[in-house]
């Protein structure tokens, strides 16, 4: 994170932080009642798109929870023991399906039913749901919706305009001996690559901190399920959105692919150290606490040098250009590590804030969530959740002057939503709602 004239560092890491400069008003505190009237009523950029989401746990959880942030229409399908998700903690009390902080925070905005597809009847019933539909969204392995006579081959019959998202770990369109294999978040960092640069260096790979194979994969097909929308409204015909978690991951290692495939150099983990940008890392200060030093072009190393107090490193040829000083790492850390650990990380803060250099102390997750820049951009909001009460979760991200991401609506409890939308969508009678129930073909769980 790169702050500016105008942002606020901490004071300390136990006080309040304050404007750096005077004059400057502090952020006000968020919204603590987000789900006011006028957010619900708002306009919204998916508003009139239905998505009949099928997924489970966290990849495609996280497409349908971007759409839903922009207003389509998401109904959420569990069958009758929940989503897994529901099984995950923290939990706001005691372990309940209906209770649980990682499952109500992917599944905020959306609806949710309950349908017992192993019952022929649910299945017609979610074909009748997909004729009035924009879009299907799974994340199970491949030949799980075959099986169910409910792929993209089948579902294109029923309605040729729907949009089919798939996400499981190597593709639909896979070699054969992939098709079955089941895949979580660590598998595919593991085998996309990216735990072989992610650790410390001389050190043994490491998984990254969030589960970004599946949130990644997630992004990625909501981008994919977007762009197939816009060619609909071209064309008139659906399509199927392939996405594989292995390859989602692979797109982003950037330099690491173009290392091996220009220079045969198989990269491995180096820690906070950038591959080819230096200094651009992590320092400890004297406080014992670390301050990120983002110094990625020649022209601010020479600012850098200069605030430090080691002009003299610009006339050193090691040090004088990027590639230089990234050849000849070891030797400006021995003179770096020192100075920066002479000073606090406030120090280094106020200093580096001033010559506008690019800085960020390392933030646990308490400073963060206590962040004022997180409050005035509204990134922690609160809901009212169903048998839980108030509770924070963090906000979509998509800010826009018209239409944007908003939490405007709590997690559904599971099966909440069964009747209204087969009322709603379907036009289906309480009667029939009650036989379909009597005969376990839909509940409401909760």
């Amino acid at each position: 994170m790169v702050f500016h004239a105008e942002a606020i560092i901490r004071k300390s890491r136990e006080t309040a932080r304050i404007p750096l400069k005077k004059g400057i008003a502090a952020p006000q505190p968020q919204n603590k009642t987000p789900l006011r009237e006028d957010i619900c009523n708002m306009p919204r950029s998916l508003e009139g798109i239905r998505v009949i989401d099928l997924s489970h746990v966290l990849a495609a959880p996280t497409t349908t929870m971007i759409l839903a942030d922009l207003g389509a229409e998401v109904i959420h399908v569990e069958p009758p023991h929940g989503d897994d998700a529901r099984e995950f903690g923290p939990f706001a009390g005691e372990v309940d399906k209906n209770l649980s902080g990682y499952f109500i925070s992917l599944n905020r905005n959306k609806k949710g039913i309950v349908l017992n597809l192993k019952h022929q009847k649910a299945k017609d019933i979610l074909i009748e749901m997909i004729k009035k539909s924009d879009v299907v969204i799974e994340n199970f392995r491949p030949t799980t919706m075959k099986k169910m006579g409910l792929h993209w081959e089948d579902l294109k019959k029923i309605n040729p305009k729907i949009i089919y998202c798939s996400i499981c770990g190597f593709g639909h369109d896979s070699l054969p001996e992939y098709a079955e294999r089941p895949s979580y978040d660590m598998v595919a960092q593991a085998y996309s690559g990216l735990m072989s640069i992610t650790g410390p260096e001389g050190g043994p790979p490491c998984r990254v901190g969030s589960s970004v194979g599946d949130i990644i994969s997630g992004m990625q097909a909501t981008i994919g399920i977007l762009a197939a929308i816009r060619y609909r409204e071209k064309t008139g015909r659906g399509q199927h959105v392939d996405i594989s978690m292995i390859d989602s991951l692979f797109s982003t290692l950037e330099n690491a692919v173009v290392r091996f495939t220009l220079k045969g150099e198989i990269p491995g983990p180096l820690g906070g150290i950038h591959p080819s940008i230096t200094p651009f890392q992590g320092y400890k200060t004297k406080d014992g606490s670390h301050i990120i030093a983002a110094i990625g072009t020649d022209a601010l190393f020479v600012r850098y040098a200069k605030v430090i107090g080691k002009p003299e490193l610009l006339e050193d040829e090691r040090f004088k250009t990027n590639p230089a000083r990234t050849k000849n790492r070891k030797a400006l850390n021995e003179i770096l590590d020192p100075i920066m650990a002479a000073k606090t990380t406030e120090e280094w803060e106020v200093i580096f804030e001033k010559e506008g250099l690019p800085y960020s102390p390392i933030n646990n997750l308490k400073e963060i969530c206590e962040d004022p820049h997180i409050a005035y951009r509204k990134m922690l909001v609160e809901i009212d959740q169903p048998r839980v009460g108030k509770m924070r979760i963090s906000n979509s991200p998509i800010k826009m002057t018209e239409t944007p991401g908003e939490v405007y609506a709590p997690a559904p409890l599971l099966g909440q939503h069964t009747d209204e939308v087969l009322k709603a969508l379907l036009g289906y009678s309480d009667e029939t709602i009650a036989q379909l129930k009597k005969e376990g073909i839909i509940n409401n769980s909760y």
